[in-house]
């Protein structure tokens, strides 16, 4: 019976559903029927936002709508603010999961349980989240948290309460690109544990809790972190050859290659970040950044068959643009809110509980022996 067993759930189908599509064969990801690659390059955050949300493009109409409740649902109680400064030594992840549960008793629907219900909180916290991750940092720093920016958008704002100013058109381009890669990647290990948290009836902030939670290990959204801590390790291209043979020596992992999912081919979502990392760093006179990434990639395809993901790309271009390392997570979870709400949403409307099963490999059946009768 044990060999029906699949450690980590690999390749088991658990639900249905209508928002996401991968085609690990291929390289092909879908959102609700949208190449990946088209809406990154016609669409902006907003309008996937929507896409994901509702199932279908926006109307211009629809788009200002939701825009509009975005910039209104970007505030924090102040309570927020003096919690955060409890937690100024935390992690910003540990921080971030800790806040989202809180805002939870001051959500004006924290009671209402209704799709509807759930539609206005995916707002809120998908608003909120950019809110809590600046103003953190900024407290972090010594420096005070700064107001949004009604006229700016998801992307530019969030770059704004980080910096102080607003950045350039294209510096909120290359993050607003990111952000839709980042949106959703179907029963990912953060989207799969917010799905298990709300198939109990809990509530949204509770599922988020719980995939921020899952989002902040190093196998999962912590990765692109790891990346660039390899990469300062290395030190220059030069280096590349020995420091990655030398981890496969030791058989250690090297962050940022590899997919569940994507088996012989790289991720649609890296292929597309690699071009974006390139410009980016022609752009700012960081090439040995990216001749970095390449020679690695090159080492890792020609001794493991290993192909880059996600993370590989995405930590160089926060970084290009201006954002700490601690925060590469964390603004992962900025794009991953609109697919978790997304998700939950879903699995509210034809709940089934999660409960899978595990195979039991312990002892047989065993008599109780008195603690007398047990010797010692």
């Amino acid at each position: 019976m044990g060999k029906f067993v699949h450690k980590g759930l690999e390749d088991v189908v658990v639900t249905t559903s209508k928002i996401c599509f991968i085609d690990g064969k291929r390289g092909k990801l879908l959102y609700r029927g949208y190449d990946i690659r088209d809406l990154v390059k016609y669409s902006t955050f907003e309008e996937v936002t929507f896409l994901l949300w509702f199932g279908e493009l926006p109307t211009r109409a629809e788009l200002e709508d939701l825009k509009r409740k975005l910039v209104e649902a970007r505030s924090l109680p102040p309570q927020a603010f003096d919690l955060m400064r409890e937690l100024i030594t935390s992690h910003p992840m540990s921080a971030l999961r800790t806040i989202v549960s809180f805002l939870q008793a001051y959500d004006e629907d924290a009671e209402d349980d209704s799709i509807e219900g759930a539609r206005r909180k995916a707002v809120r916290l998908t608003s909120q989240i950019p809110v809590i991750v600046s103003s953190f940092e900024r407290i972090r720093k010594g420096e005070e948290p700064i107001r949004p920016d009604p006229d700016l958008d998801h992307a530019a704002n969030f770059l704004y309460m980080l910096k102080g100013e607003p950045p350039s058109d294209e510096e909120a381009n290359y993050l607003d690109k990111a952000l839709i890669l980042h949106a959703d990647h179907e029963l990912n290990p953060s989207t799969f544990s917010a799905r298990v948290t709300i198939s109990t009836l809990s509530d949204i902030h509770s599922a988020i809790t719980s995939a921020i939670g899952t989002l902040k290990g190093p196998l999962h959204g912590g990765a692109n972190e790891q990346v660039i801590r390899m990469l300062r390790d290395i030190g220059s291209v030069d280096n590349v050859e020995d420091y990655i043979i030398g981890l496969l020596k030791k058989k250690e992992r090297v962050m940022g290659f590899g997919h569940r999912v994507y088996k012989g081919i790289m991720d649609p979502r890296a292929e597309i970040l690699r071009e974006y990392v390139k410009e980016i760093c022609e752009k700012t006179g960081n090439m040995g950044w990216f001749e970095m990434l390449e020679r690695i990639r090159e080492v890792m395809e020609r001794e493991k068959g290993l192909y880059p993901n996600l993370d590989f790309y995405s930590g160089i271009l926060f970084k290009s643009l201006g954002i700490p390392a601690e925060l590469f997570t964390p603004l992962f979870a900025i794009a991953r809110i609109v697919g978790w709400t997304s998700h939950v949403i879903e699995q509210l409307e034809n709940n089934k509980l999660i409960r899978p099963i595990g195979y039991y490999e312990g002892y047989p059946e065993r008599d109780f022996i008195p603690i007398d009768l047990r010797g010692g």
